[in-house]
């Protein structure tokens, strides 16, 4: 297996190859900035990285990543809480930031350092990143990924994407998650495609970037398709890529239409990485991410109804969470519900714990009554969730941003489209939905309302 970091050692290209609104780097001038701090980092175990979305992010997990220190992003909008557990649960030595409040002992990344030799990367089975994610209950835990299975995924979807080192990535995404760190940063980093971070992911950002590849979430793609001629300058790249959360199947056929072509979707999760996805040269079809990538096998365990409890297994698995006992079984049980086609095509239908509603002795997936709401064309958003119901045990509630409709309107139209047990029995007209950093909306807290 090559160096995590492979193409970065090829040095030789003078052209930037990671550029912020602000500043560009070469292979180069980051392999030295990144050795320089790595040479500071020797005999720690554990750094935080202030993860703003910049180039200094980019220099600092890659001078962890070079050092062999497990390198632990921190959201640069973390409340205090948040940010105190994350450093004291991470045993983080030192926190790579420029900005003097970003928490903890803070070394800064961008000084005029002496040049430092570039070490050699340590063996695939270190640890890499501890990536903090959150559950249902209790504070966030964190992920430990090796450098092998991160080198496992970016090459999956090196072959599934048809990424080369002559592709030039265009994204805003944050740099404290898989889809913008692991595949955003690393992915160029191991490839040598170029990397242009937007700062913000708006569609006059992504429409004034030059790219040939665009990752974005749902929200972002949502947000481009309300801006056609924004949406337009996009025609001539060669994958638009969405993942995160479910693409409305509207957003979908409104991107395609606007792009010329329809968007790649891909599944995964923070402990497992990317394991389906839809090819570069394949099928496309909305609502559904596709095949497993090279390397990964899935499952669904409790299957009825057409749906059951999807499980994956494959050299993308993280390691186990920090301070527990190391992962040991070869399945991993997502917590999603998902649905798997003869033809091995998979269609995410959502969170156990949110997305498969119990009603009336039926199992219903959220994802589907939310496509059939979207349908509608005064509906800009929509969240379905399970509420206690005395007789049914769980009815079909949901949360709605539309203009000049009324909610009996739209549970007789879902009801024309889906079968009768799968219309929503109440609608609340909202303003908005809650959502988070990278716009999943967060059902747990419309359950609460």
């Amino acid at each position: 297996m090559p160096r995590l970091l492979d193409a970065l050692h090829d040095s030789a290209d003078s052209a930037d190859l990671v550029r912020d609104p602000r500043q560009g780097l070469s292979r180069h001038e980051l392999l030295g900035r990144a050795a320089a701090l790595a040479a500071e980092l020797r005999g720690a175990e554990t750094v935080a990285v202030h993860a703003t979305p910049g180039v200094e992010t980019v220099v600092a997990i890659t001078a962890a990543l070079l050092a062999g220190v497990k390198a632990v992003p921190v959201p640069p909008d973390a409340g205090e809480l948040e940010r105190a557990h994350i450093l004291r649960d991470s045993g983080a030595e030192l926190m790579l930031a420029d900005d003097p409040r970003a928490g903890g002992t803070i070394l800064p990344v961008t000084l005029d350092r002496p040049p430092g030799d570039v070490p050699e990367e340590p063996g695939p089975e270190a640890a890499a990143l501890v990536l903090y994610t959150s559950g249902t209950t209790g504070p966030p835990k964190g992920v430990v990924l090796s450098r092998a299975a991160l080198a496992a995924d970016l090459d999956a979807l090196a072959d599934v994407w048809q990424w080369t080192a002559g592709d030039t990535l265009v994204h805003g995404l944050p740099l404290f998650h898989v889809h913008g760190l692991v595949l955003g940063v690393l992915g160029p980093l191991r490839i040598g495609s170029r990397l242009v971070h937007t700062g913000k992911p708006t569609p006059l950002a992504y429409a004034a970037t030059p790219g040939t590849m665009y990752f974005g979430v749902p929200t972002v793609w949502s947000r481009i398709c309300a801006s056609p001629a924004e949406a337009r300058e996009l025609r001539s790249a060669r994958l638009l890529v969405s993942g995160s959360a479910p693409l409305p199947v509207p957003v979908f056929d409104d991107l395609r239409a606007l792009t010329g072509q329809a968007p790649v979707e891909r599944y995964g999760m923070t402990e497992t990485l990317i394991t389906v996805s839809t090819r570069a040269d394949g099928e496309r079809r909305p609502g559904h991410v596709g095949l497993p990538v090279p390397g990964v096998e899935t499952r669904l365990i409790d299957e009825a109804d057409g749906v059951g409890h999807l499980q994956v297994r494959g050299a993308t698995l993280f390691d186990g969470y920090l301070h527990q006992p190391p992962r040991v079984d070869d399945w991993y049980t997502t917590g999603d519900v998902a649905s798997i086609g003869p033809d091995g095509w998979h269609r995410i239908v959502g969170r156990a714990s949110t997305d498969l509603i119990k009603t009336g002795g039926y199992r219903v997936g959220a994802g589907e009554v939310e496509d059939a709401l979207l349908l509608h064309p005064a509906v800009r958003e929509a969240a379905v969730v399970g509420t206690p119901h005395p007789d049914l045990g769980e009815q079909i509630t949901a949360y709605v941003v539309a203009d000049s409709v009324q909610g009996e309107e739209l549970t007789a139209f879902v009801a024309e489209r889906l079968a009768a047990h799968k219309r929503p029995r109440v609608v609340h007209l909202v303003a908005e939905l809650p959502r988070n950093a990278m716009g999943k909306v967060r059902k747990a807290a419309l359950k609460g309302t």
